[in-house]
């Protein structure tokens, strides 16, 4: 997708999580222990405000010198006032700045189009959390996410989340593959690849030991594991799937 598109996707995604309200603040997140709607909404409150900071921190400074500049959210009645400030100040600002422009990212000096992705997906599971904790209370389901969008997320989950864990840390999968493969029109295809030195994420259509399936939403959601693994369709070997599901937790 390119940046232009990511934006518009996240404008939608900043106008839905800006229509909580107080009556939402105390209700308990299903996917997230200890955490409320309030504690959600300062919780990406703060990731906006260090997305901005991030254009106004020399690039070469990192993510340290980023956080150091960001004002946290106050707990209380205002919490969601600020969340709409900040993300109409965050969204203002990316909506007006060089893509190309250098900024400091979590995987080093990057560029701006880094953290306008990387809002769009962190923006679009955390609205998930919050209206899935809405709807646990009898309010209604979650809006669905754009199927473009989504797919998106899932390969910036694989290609810049994943392949950063180190191996070790996932002994069960040594030499396995997995192929990730959406069935929604969308035409993601991922083929996951854990036998060399360090995790690989190449887009191909390739047989792996098994095959995950389904529509880019639930692929999105089932890979930042907001919903069981039995969302998609498993092809092959399950025990693969269930280590990567249970072992891989960022």
């Amino acid at each position: 997708m390119t940046p232009d598109e990511q934006l518009q996707l996240l404008s939608a995604e900043c106008n839905l999580m800006s229509s909580l309200t107080l009556d939402d603040a105390s209700s308990p997140i299903p996917s997230m222990p200890d955490w409320t709607v309030e504690k959600l909404v300062r919780h990406v409150t703060f990731v906006h405000r260090m997305a901005l900071a991030a254009l106004d921190t020399p690039a070469a400074d990192g993510m340290a010198k980023v956080i150091a500049r960001v004002e946290r959210p106050e707990r209380g009645p205002r919490v969601f006032d600020d969340y709409r400030e900040s993300a109409d100040v965050m969204f203002g600002a990316y909506s007006a700045v060089d893509p190309a422009q250098e900024v400091a990212t979590w995987a080093g000096v990057g560029t701006a189009d880094y953290w306008i992705r990387r809002q769009l997906h962190e923006l679009t599971v955390h609205r998930f959390d919050a209206q899935d904790a809405v709807h646990a209370r009898g309010g209604a389901e979650p809006d669905p996410a754009d199927p473009a969008g989504a797919a998106d997320g899932v390969a910036e989950w694989a290609e810049s989340f994943l392949t950063r864990v180190p191996l070790e840390q996932l002994p069960q999968l040594a030499g396995r593959t997995v192929h990730v493969h959406t069935d929604d029109g969308t035409g993601l295809e991922l083929f996951v690849d854990f036998g060399g030195s360090e995790i690989s994420v190449t887009r191909e259509h390739r047989k792996g030991d098994v095959a995950l399936r389904g529509s880019a939403q639930n692929m999105l959601l089932a890979v930042w594991r907001r919903r069981p693994l039995a969302v998609l369709d498993i092809i092959g070997d399950v025990s693969v799937a269930e280590a990567l599901y249970d072992g891989v937790r960022i």
